[in-house]
């Protein structure tokens, strides 16, 4: 079975199979359909989560091995089966087929992939997921439908706009559902709901305010503290919508996390920070320089931090936004550990 990432929640709230395949490369969409997927698998009981993210060493044993053992507790698990590269390779290709041919039981299964080519999905392994699987194929959102996508996630926040809004809007972030995800998050703090301005619109996406948390974000990943300490006092100052800033932070780390994973499964530097826009001498430097300098365990605690940080935000748990904001800067300012 195939279904659009559209048409996922409406099967979801109807059954739950035992194994999911999300692929492509549209980034939000993907992890938009991934999140959907574990949210649901958690409220029918699905408990326990064990994450296999595979790479040129990777064991496949242990996947084998973890799948025909029975949870320690009993309690249902959510299997989640990474492979940025989308090429298994002749183990992992064999382990798939006997994976798919002998599903474990109380389990929900989730396979990510980037793209598959003609050719991948002629292999018998992607063969052995289609057909033991449902399918979530993530296409991009081409440019002349991207202001019907934006003007549905506007009202799904509660916000509308004019059509020539709508194409000034997707003429800034084309090619790139995350920013374009980020920036009407951004109108949802800016704006009360209801209709929004071009003016109002222009003025937020334009924005070229000395202290703003784009330039916090690349003091944060060159590991400036001096400037990102300066710039977050002036945010700070301001008075802007922490749960602007905190996005804004998670959203860069998570591309931090998905370029060093691309990284580390052989894939070009170049050509990932392409595919995330990171464009530009000067910017690339930047990102480089965080990936060669910052571990997957401290971009993870990173992220971890910034959900902290958001909860504290909300007042739904205790301590300074601000203070941790500044503390998450001079962590990973820190070299690998």
């Amino acid at each position: 079975m195939r279904l659009s990432p559209e048409q996922l929640s409406r099967h979801l709230q109807k059954q739950l199979a035992p194994l999911y395949t999300v692929f492509g490369d549209e980034l939000l969409l993907s992890i938009e359909a991934a999140d959907l997927i574990r949210t649901r698998a958690r409220q029918a009981g699905y408990s326990e989560r064990e994450i296999f993210t595979i790479d040129y060493h990777f064991n496949w044993a242990d996947l084998r091995q973890s799948s025909s053992s029975l949870s320690l507790f009993g309690e249902r698990r959510i299997m989640d089966i990474r492979i940025p590269s989308g090429k298994p390779g002749i183990q992992g290709s064999a382990a798939i087929e006997a994976y798919c041919h002998s599903l474990p039981p109380d389990t929900v299964t989730l396979v990510t992939l980037p793209r598959i080519d003609k050719q991948g999905s002629a292999a018998k392994w992607f063969q052995a997921l289609e057909k033991s699987s449902v399918m979530i194929p993530v296409s991009p959102v081409e440019r002349g439908r991207l202001p019907a996508w934006i003007s549905q996630r506007l009202e799904m926040q509660e916000q509308s706009a004019e059509p020539e809004t709508l194409q000034f809007l997707a003429g800034k972030v084309e090619g790139n559902l995350l920013a374009a995800h980020q920036e009407l998050k951004k109108l949802a703090l800016l704006y009360p709901v209801g209709m929004l301005s071009f003016n109002q619109v222009k003025d937020a996406v334009l924005d070229v305010a000395r202290y703003d948390v784009f330039k916090l974000s690349n003091a944060m990943m060159a590991a400036d503290t001096v400037r990102y300490t300066r710039i977050l006092e002036g945010l700070q100052g301001e008075g802007t919508a922490l749960p602007f800033i905190v996005a804004t932070l998670a959203g860069q780390i998570r591309s931090l996390i998905v370029i060093l994973e691309g990284r580390d499964s052989g894939r070009p530097l170049m050509q990932l920070m392409n595919q995330a826009r990171v464009w530009g001498g000067d910017q690339q430097k930047i990102v480089e320089s965080a990936v060669s300098r910052l571990s997957m365990k401290q971009l993870v605690q990173a992220l971890l931090h910034t959900a902290k940080i958001d909860r504290i935000s909300k007042g739904v748990a205790q301590g300074d936004a601000w203070d941790e904001l500044l503390q998450l800067g001079l962590r990973l300012a820190a070299g690998k550990r």
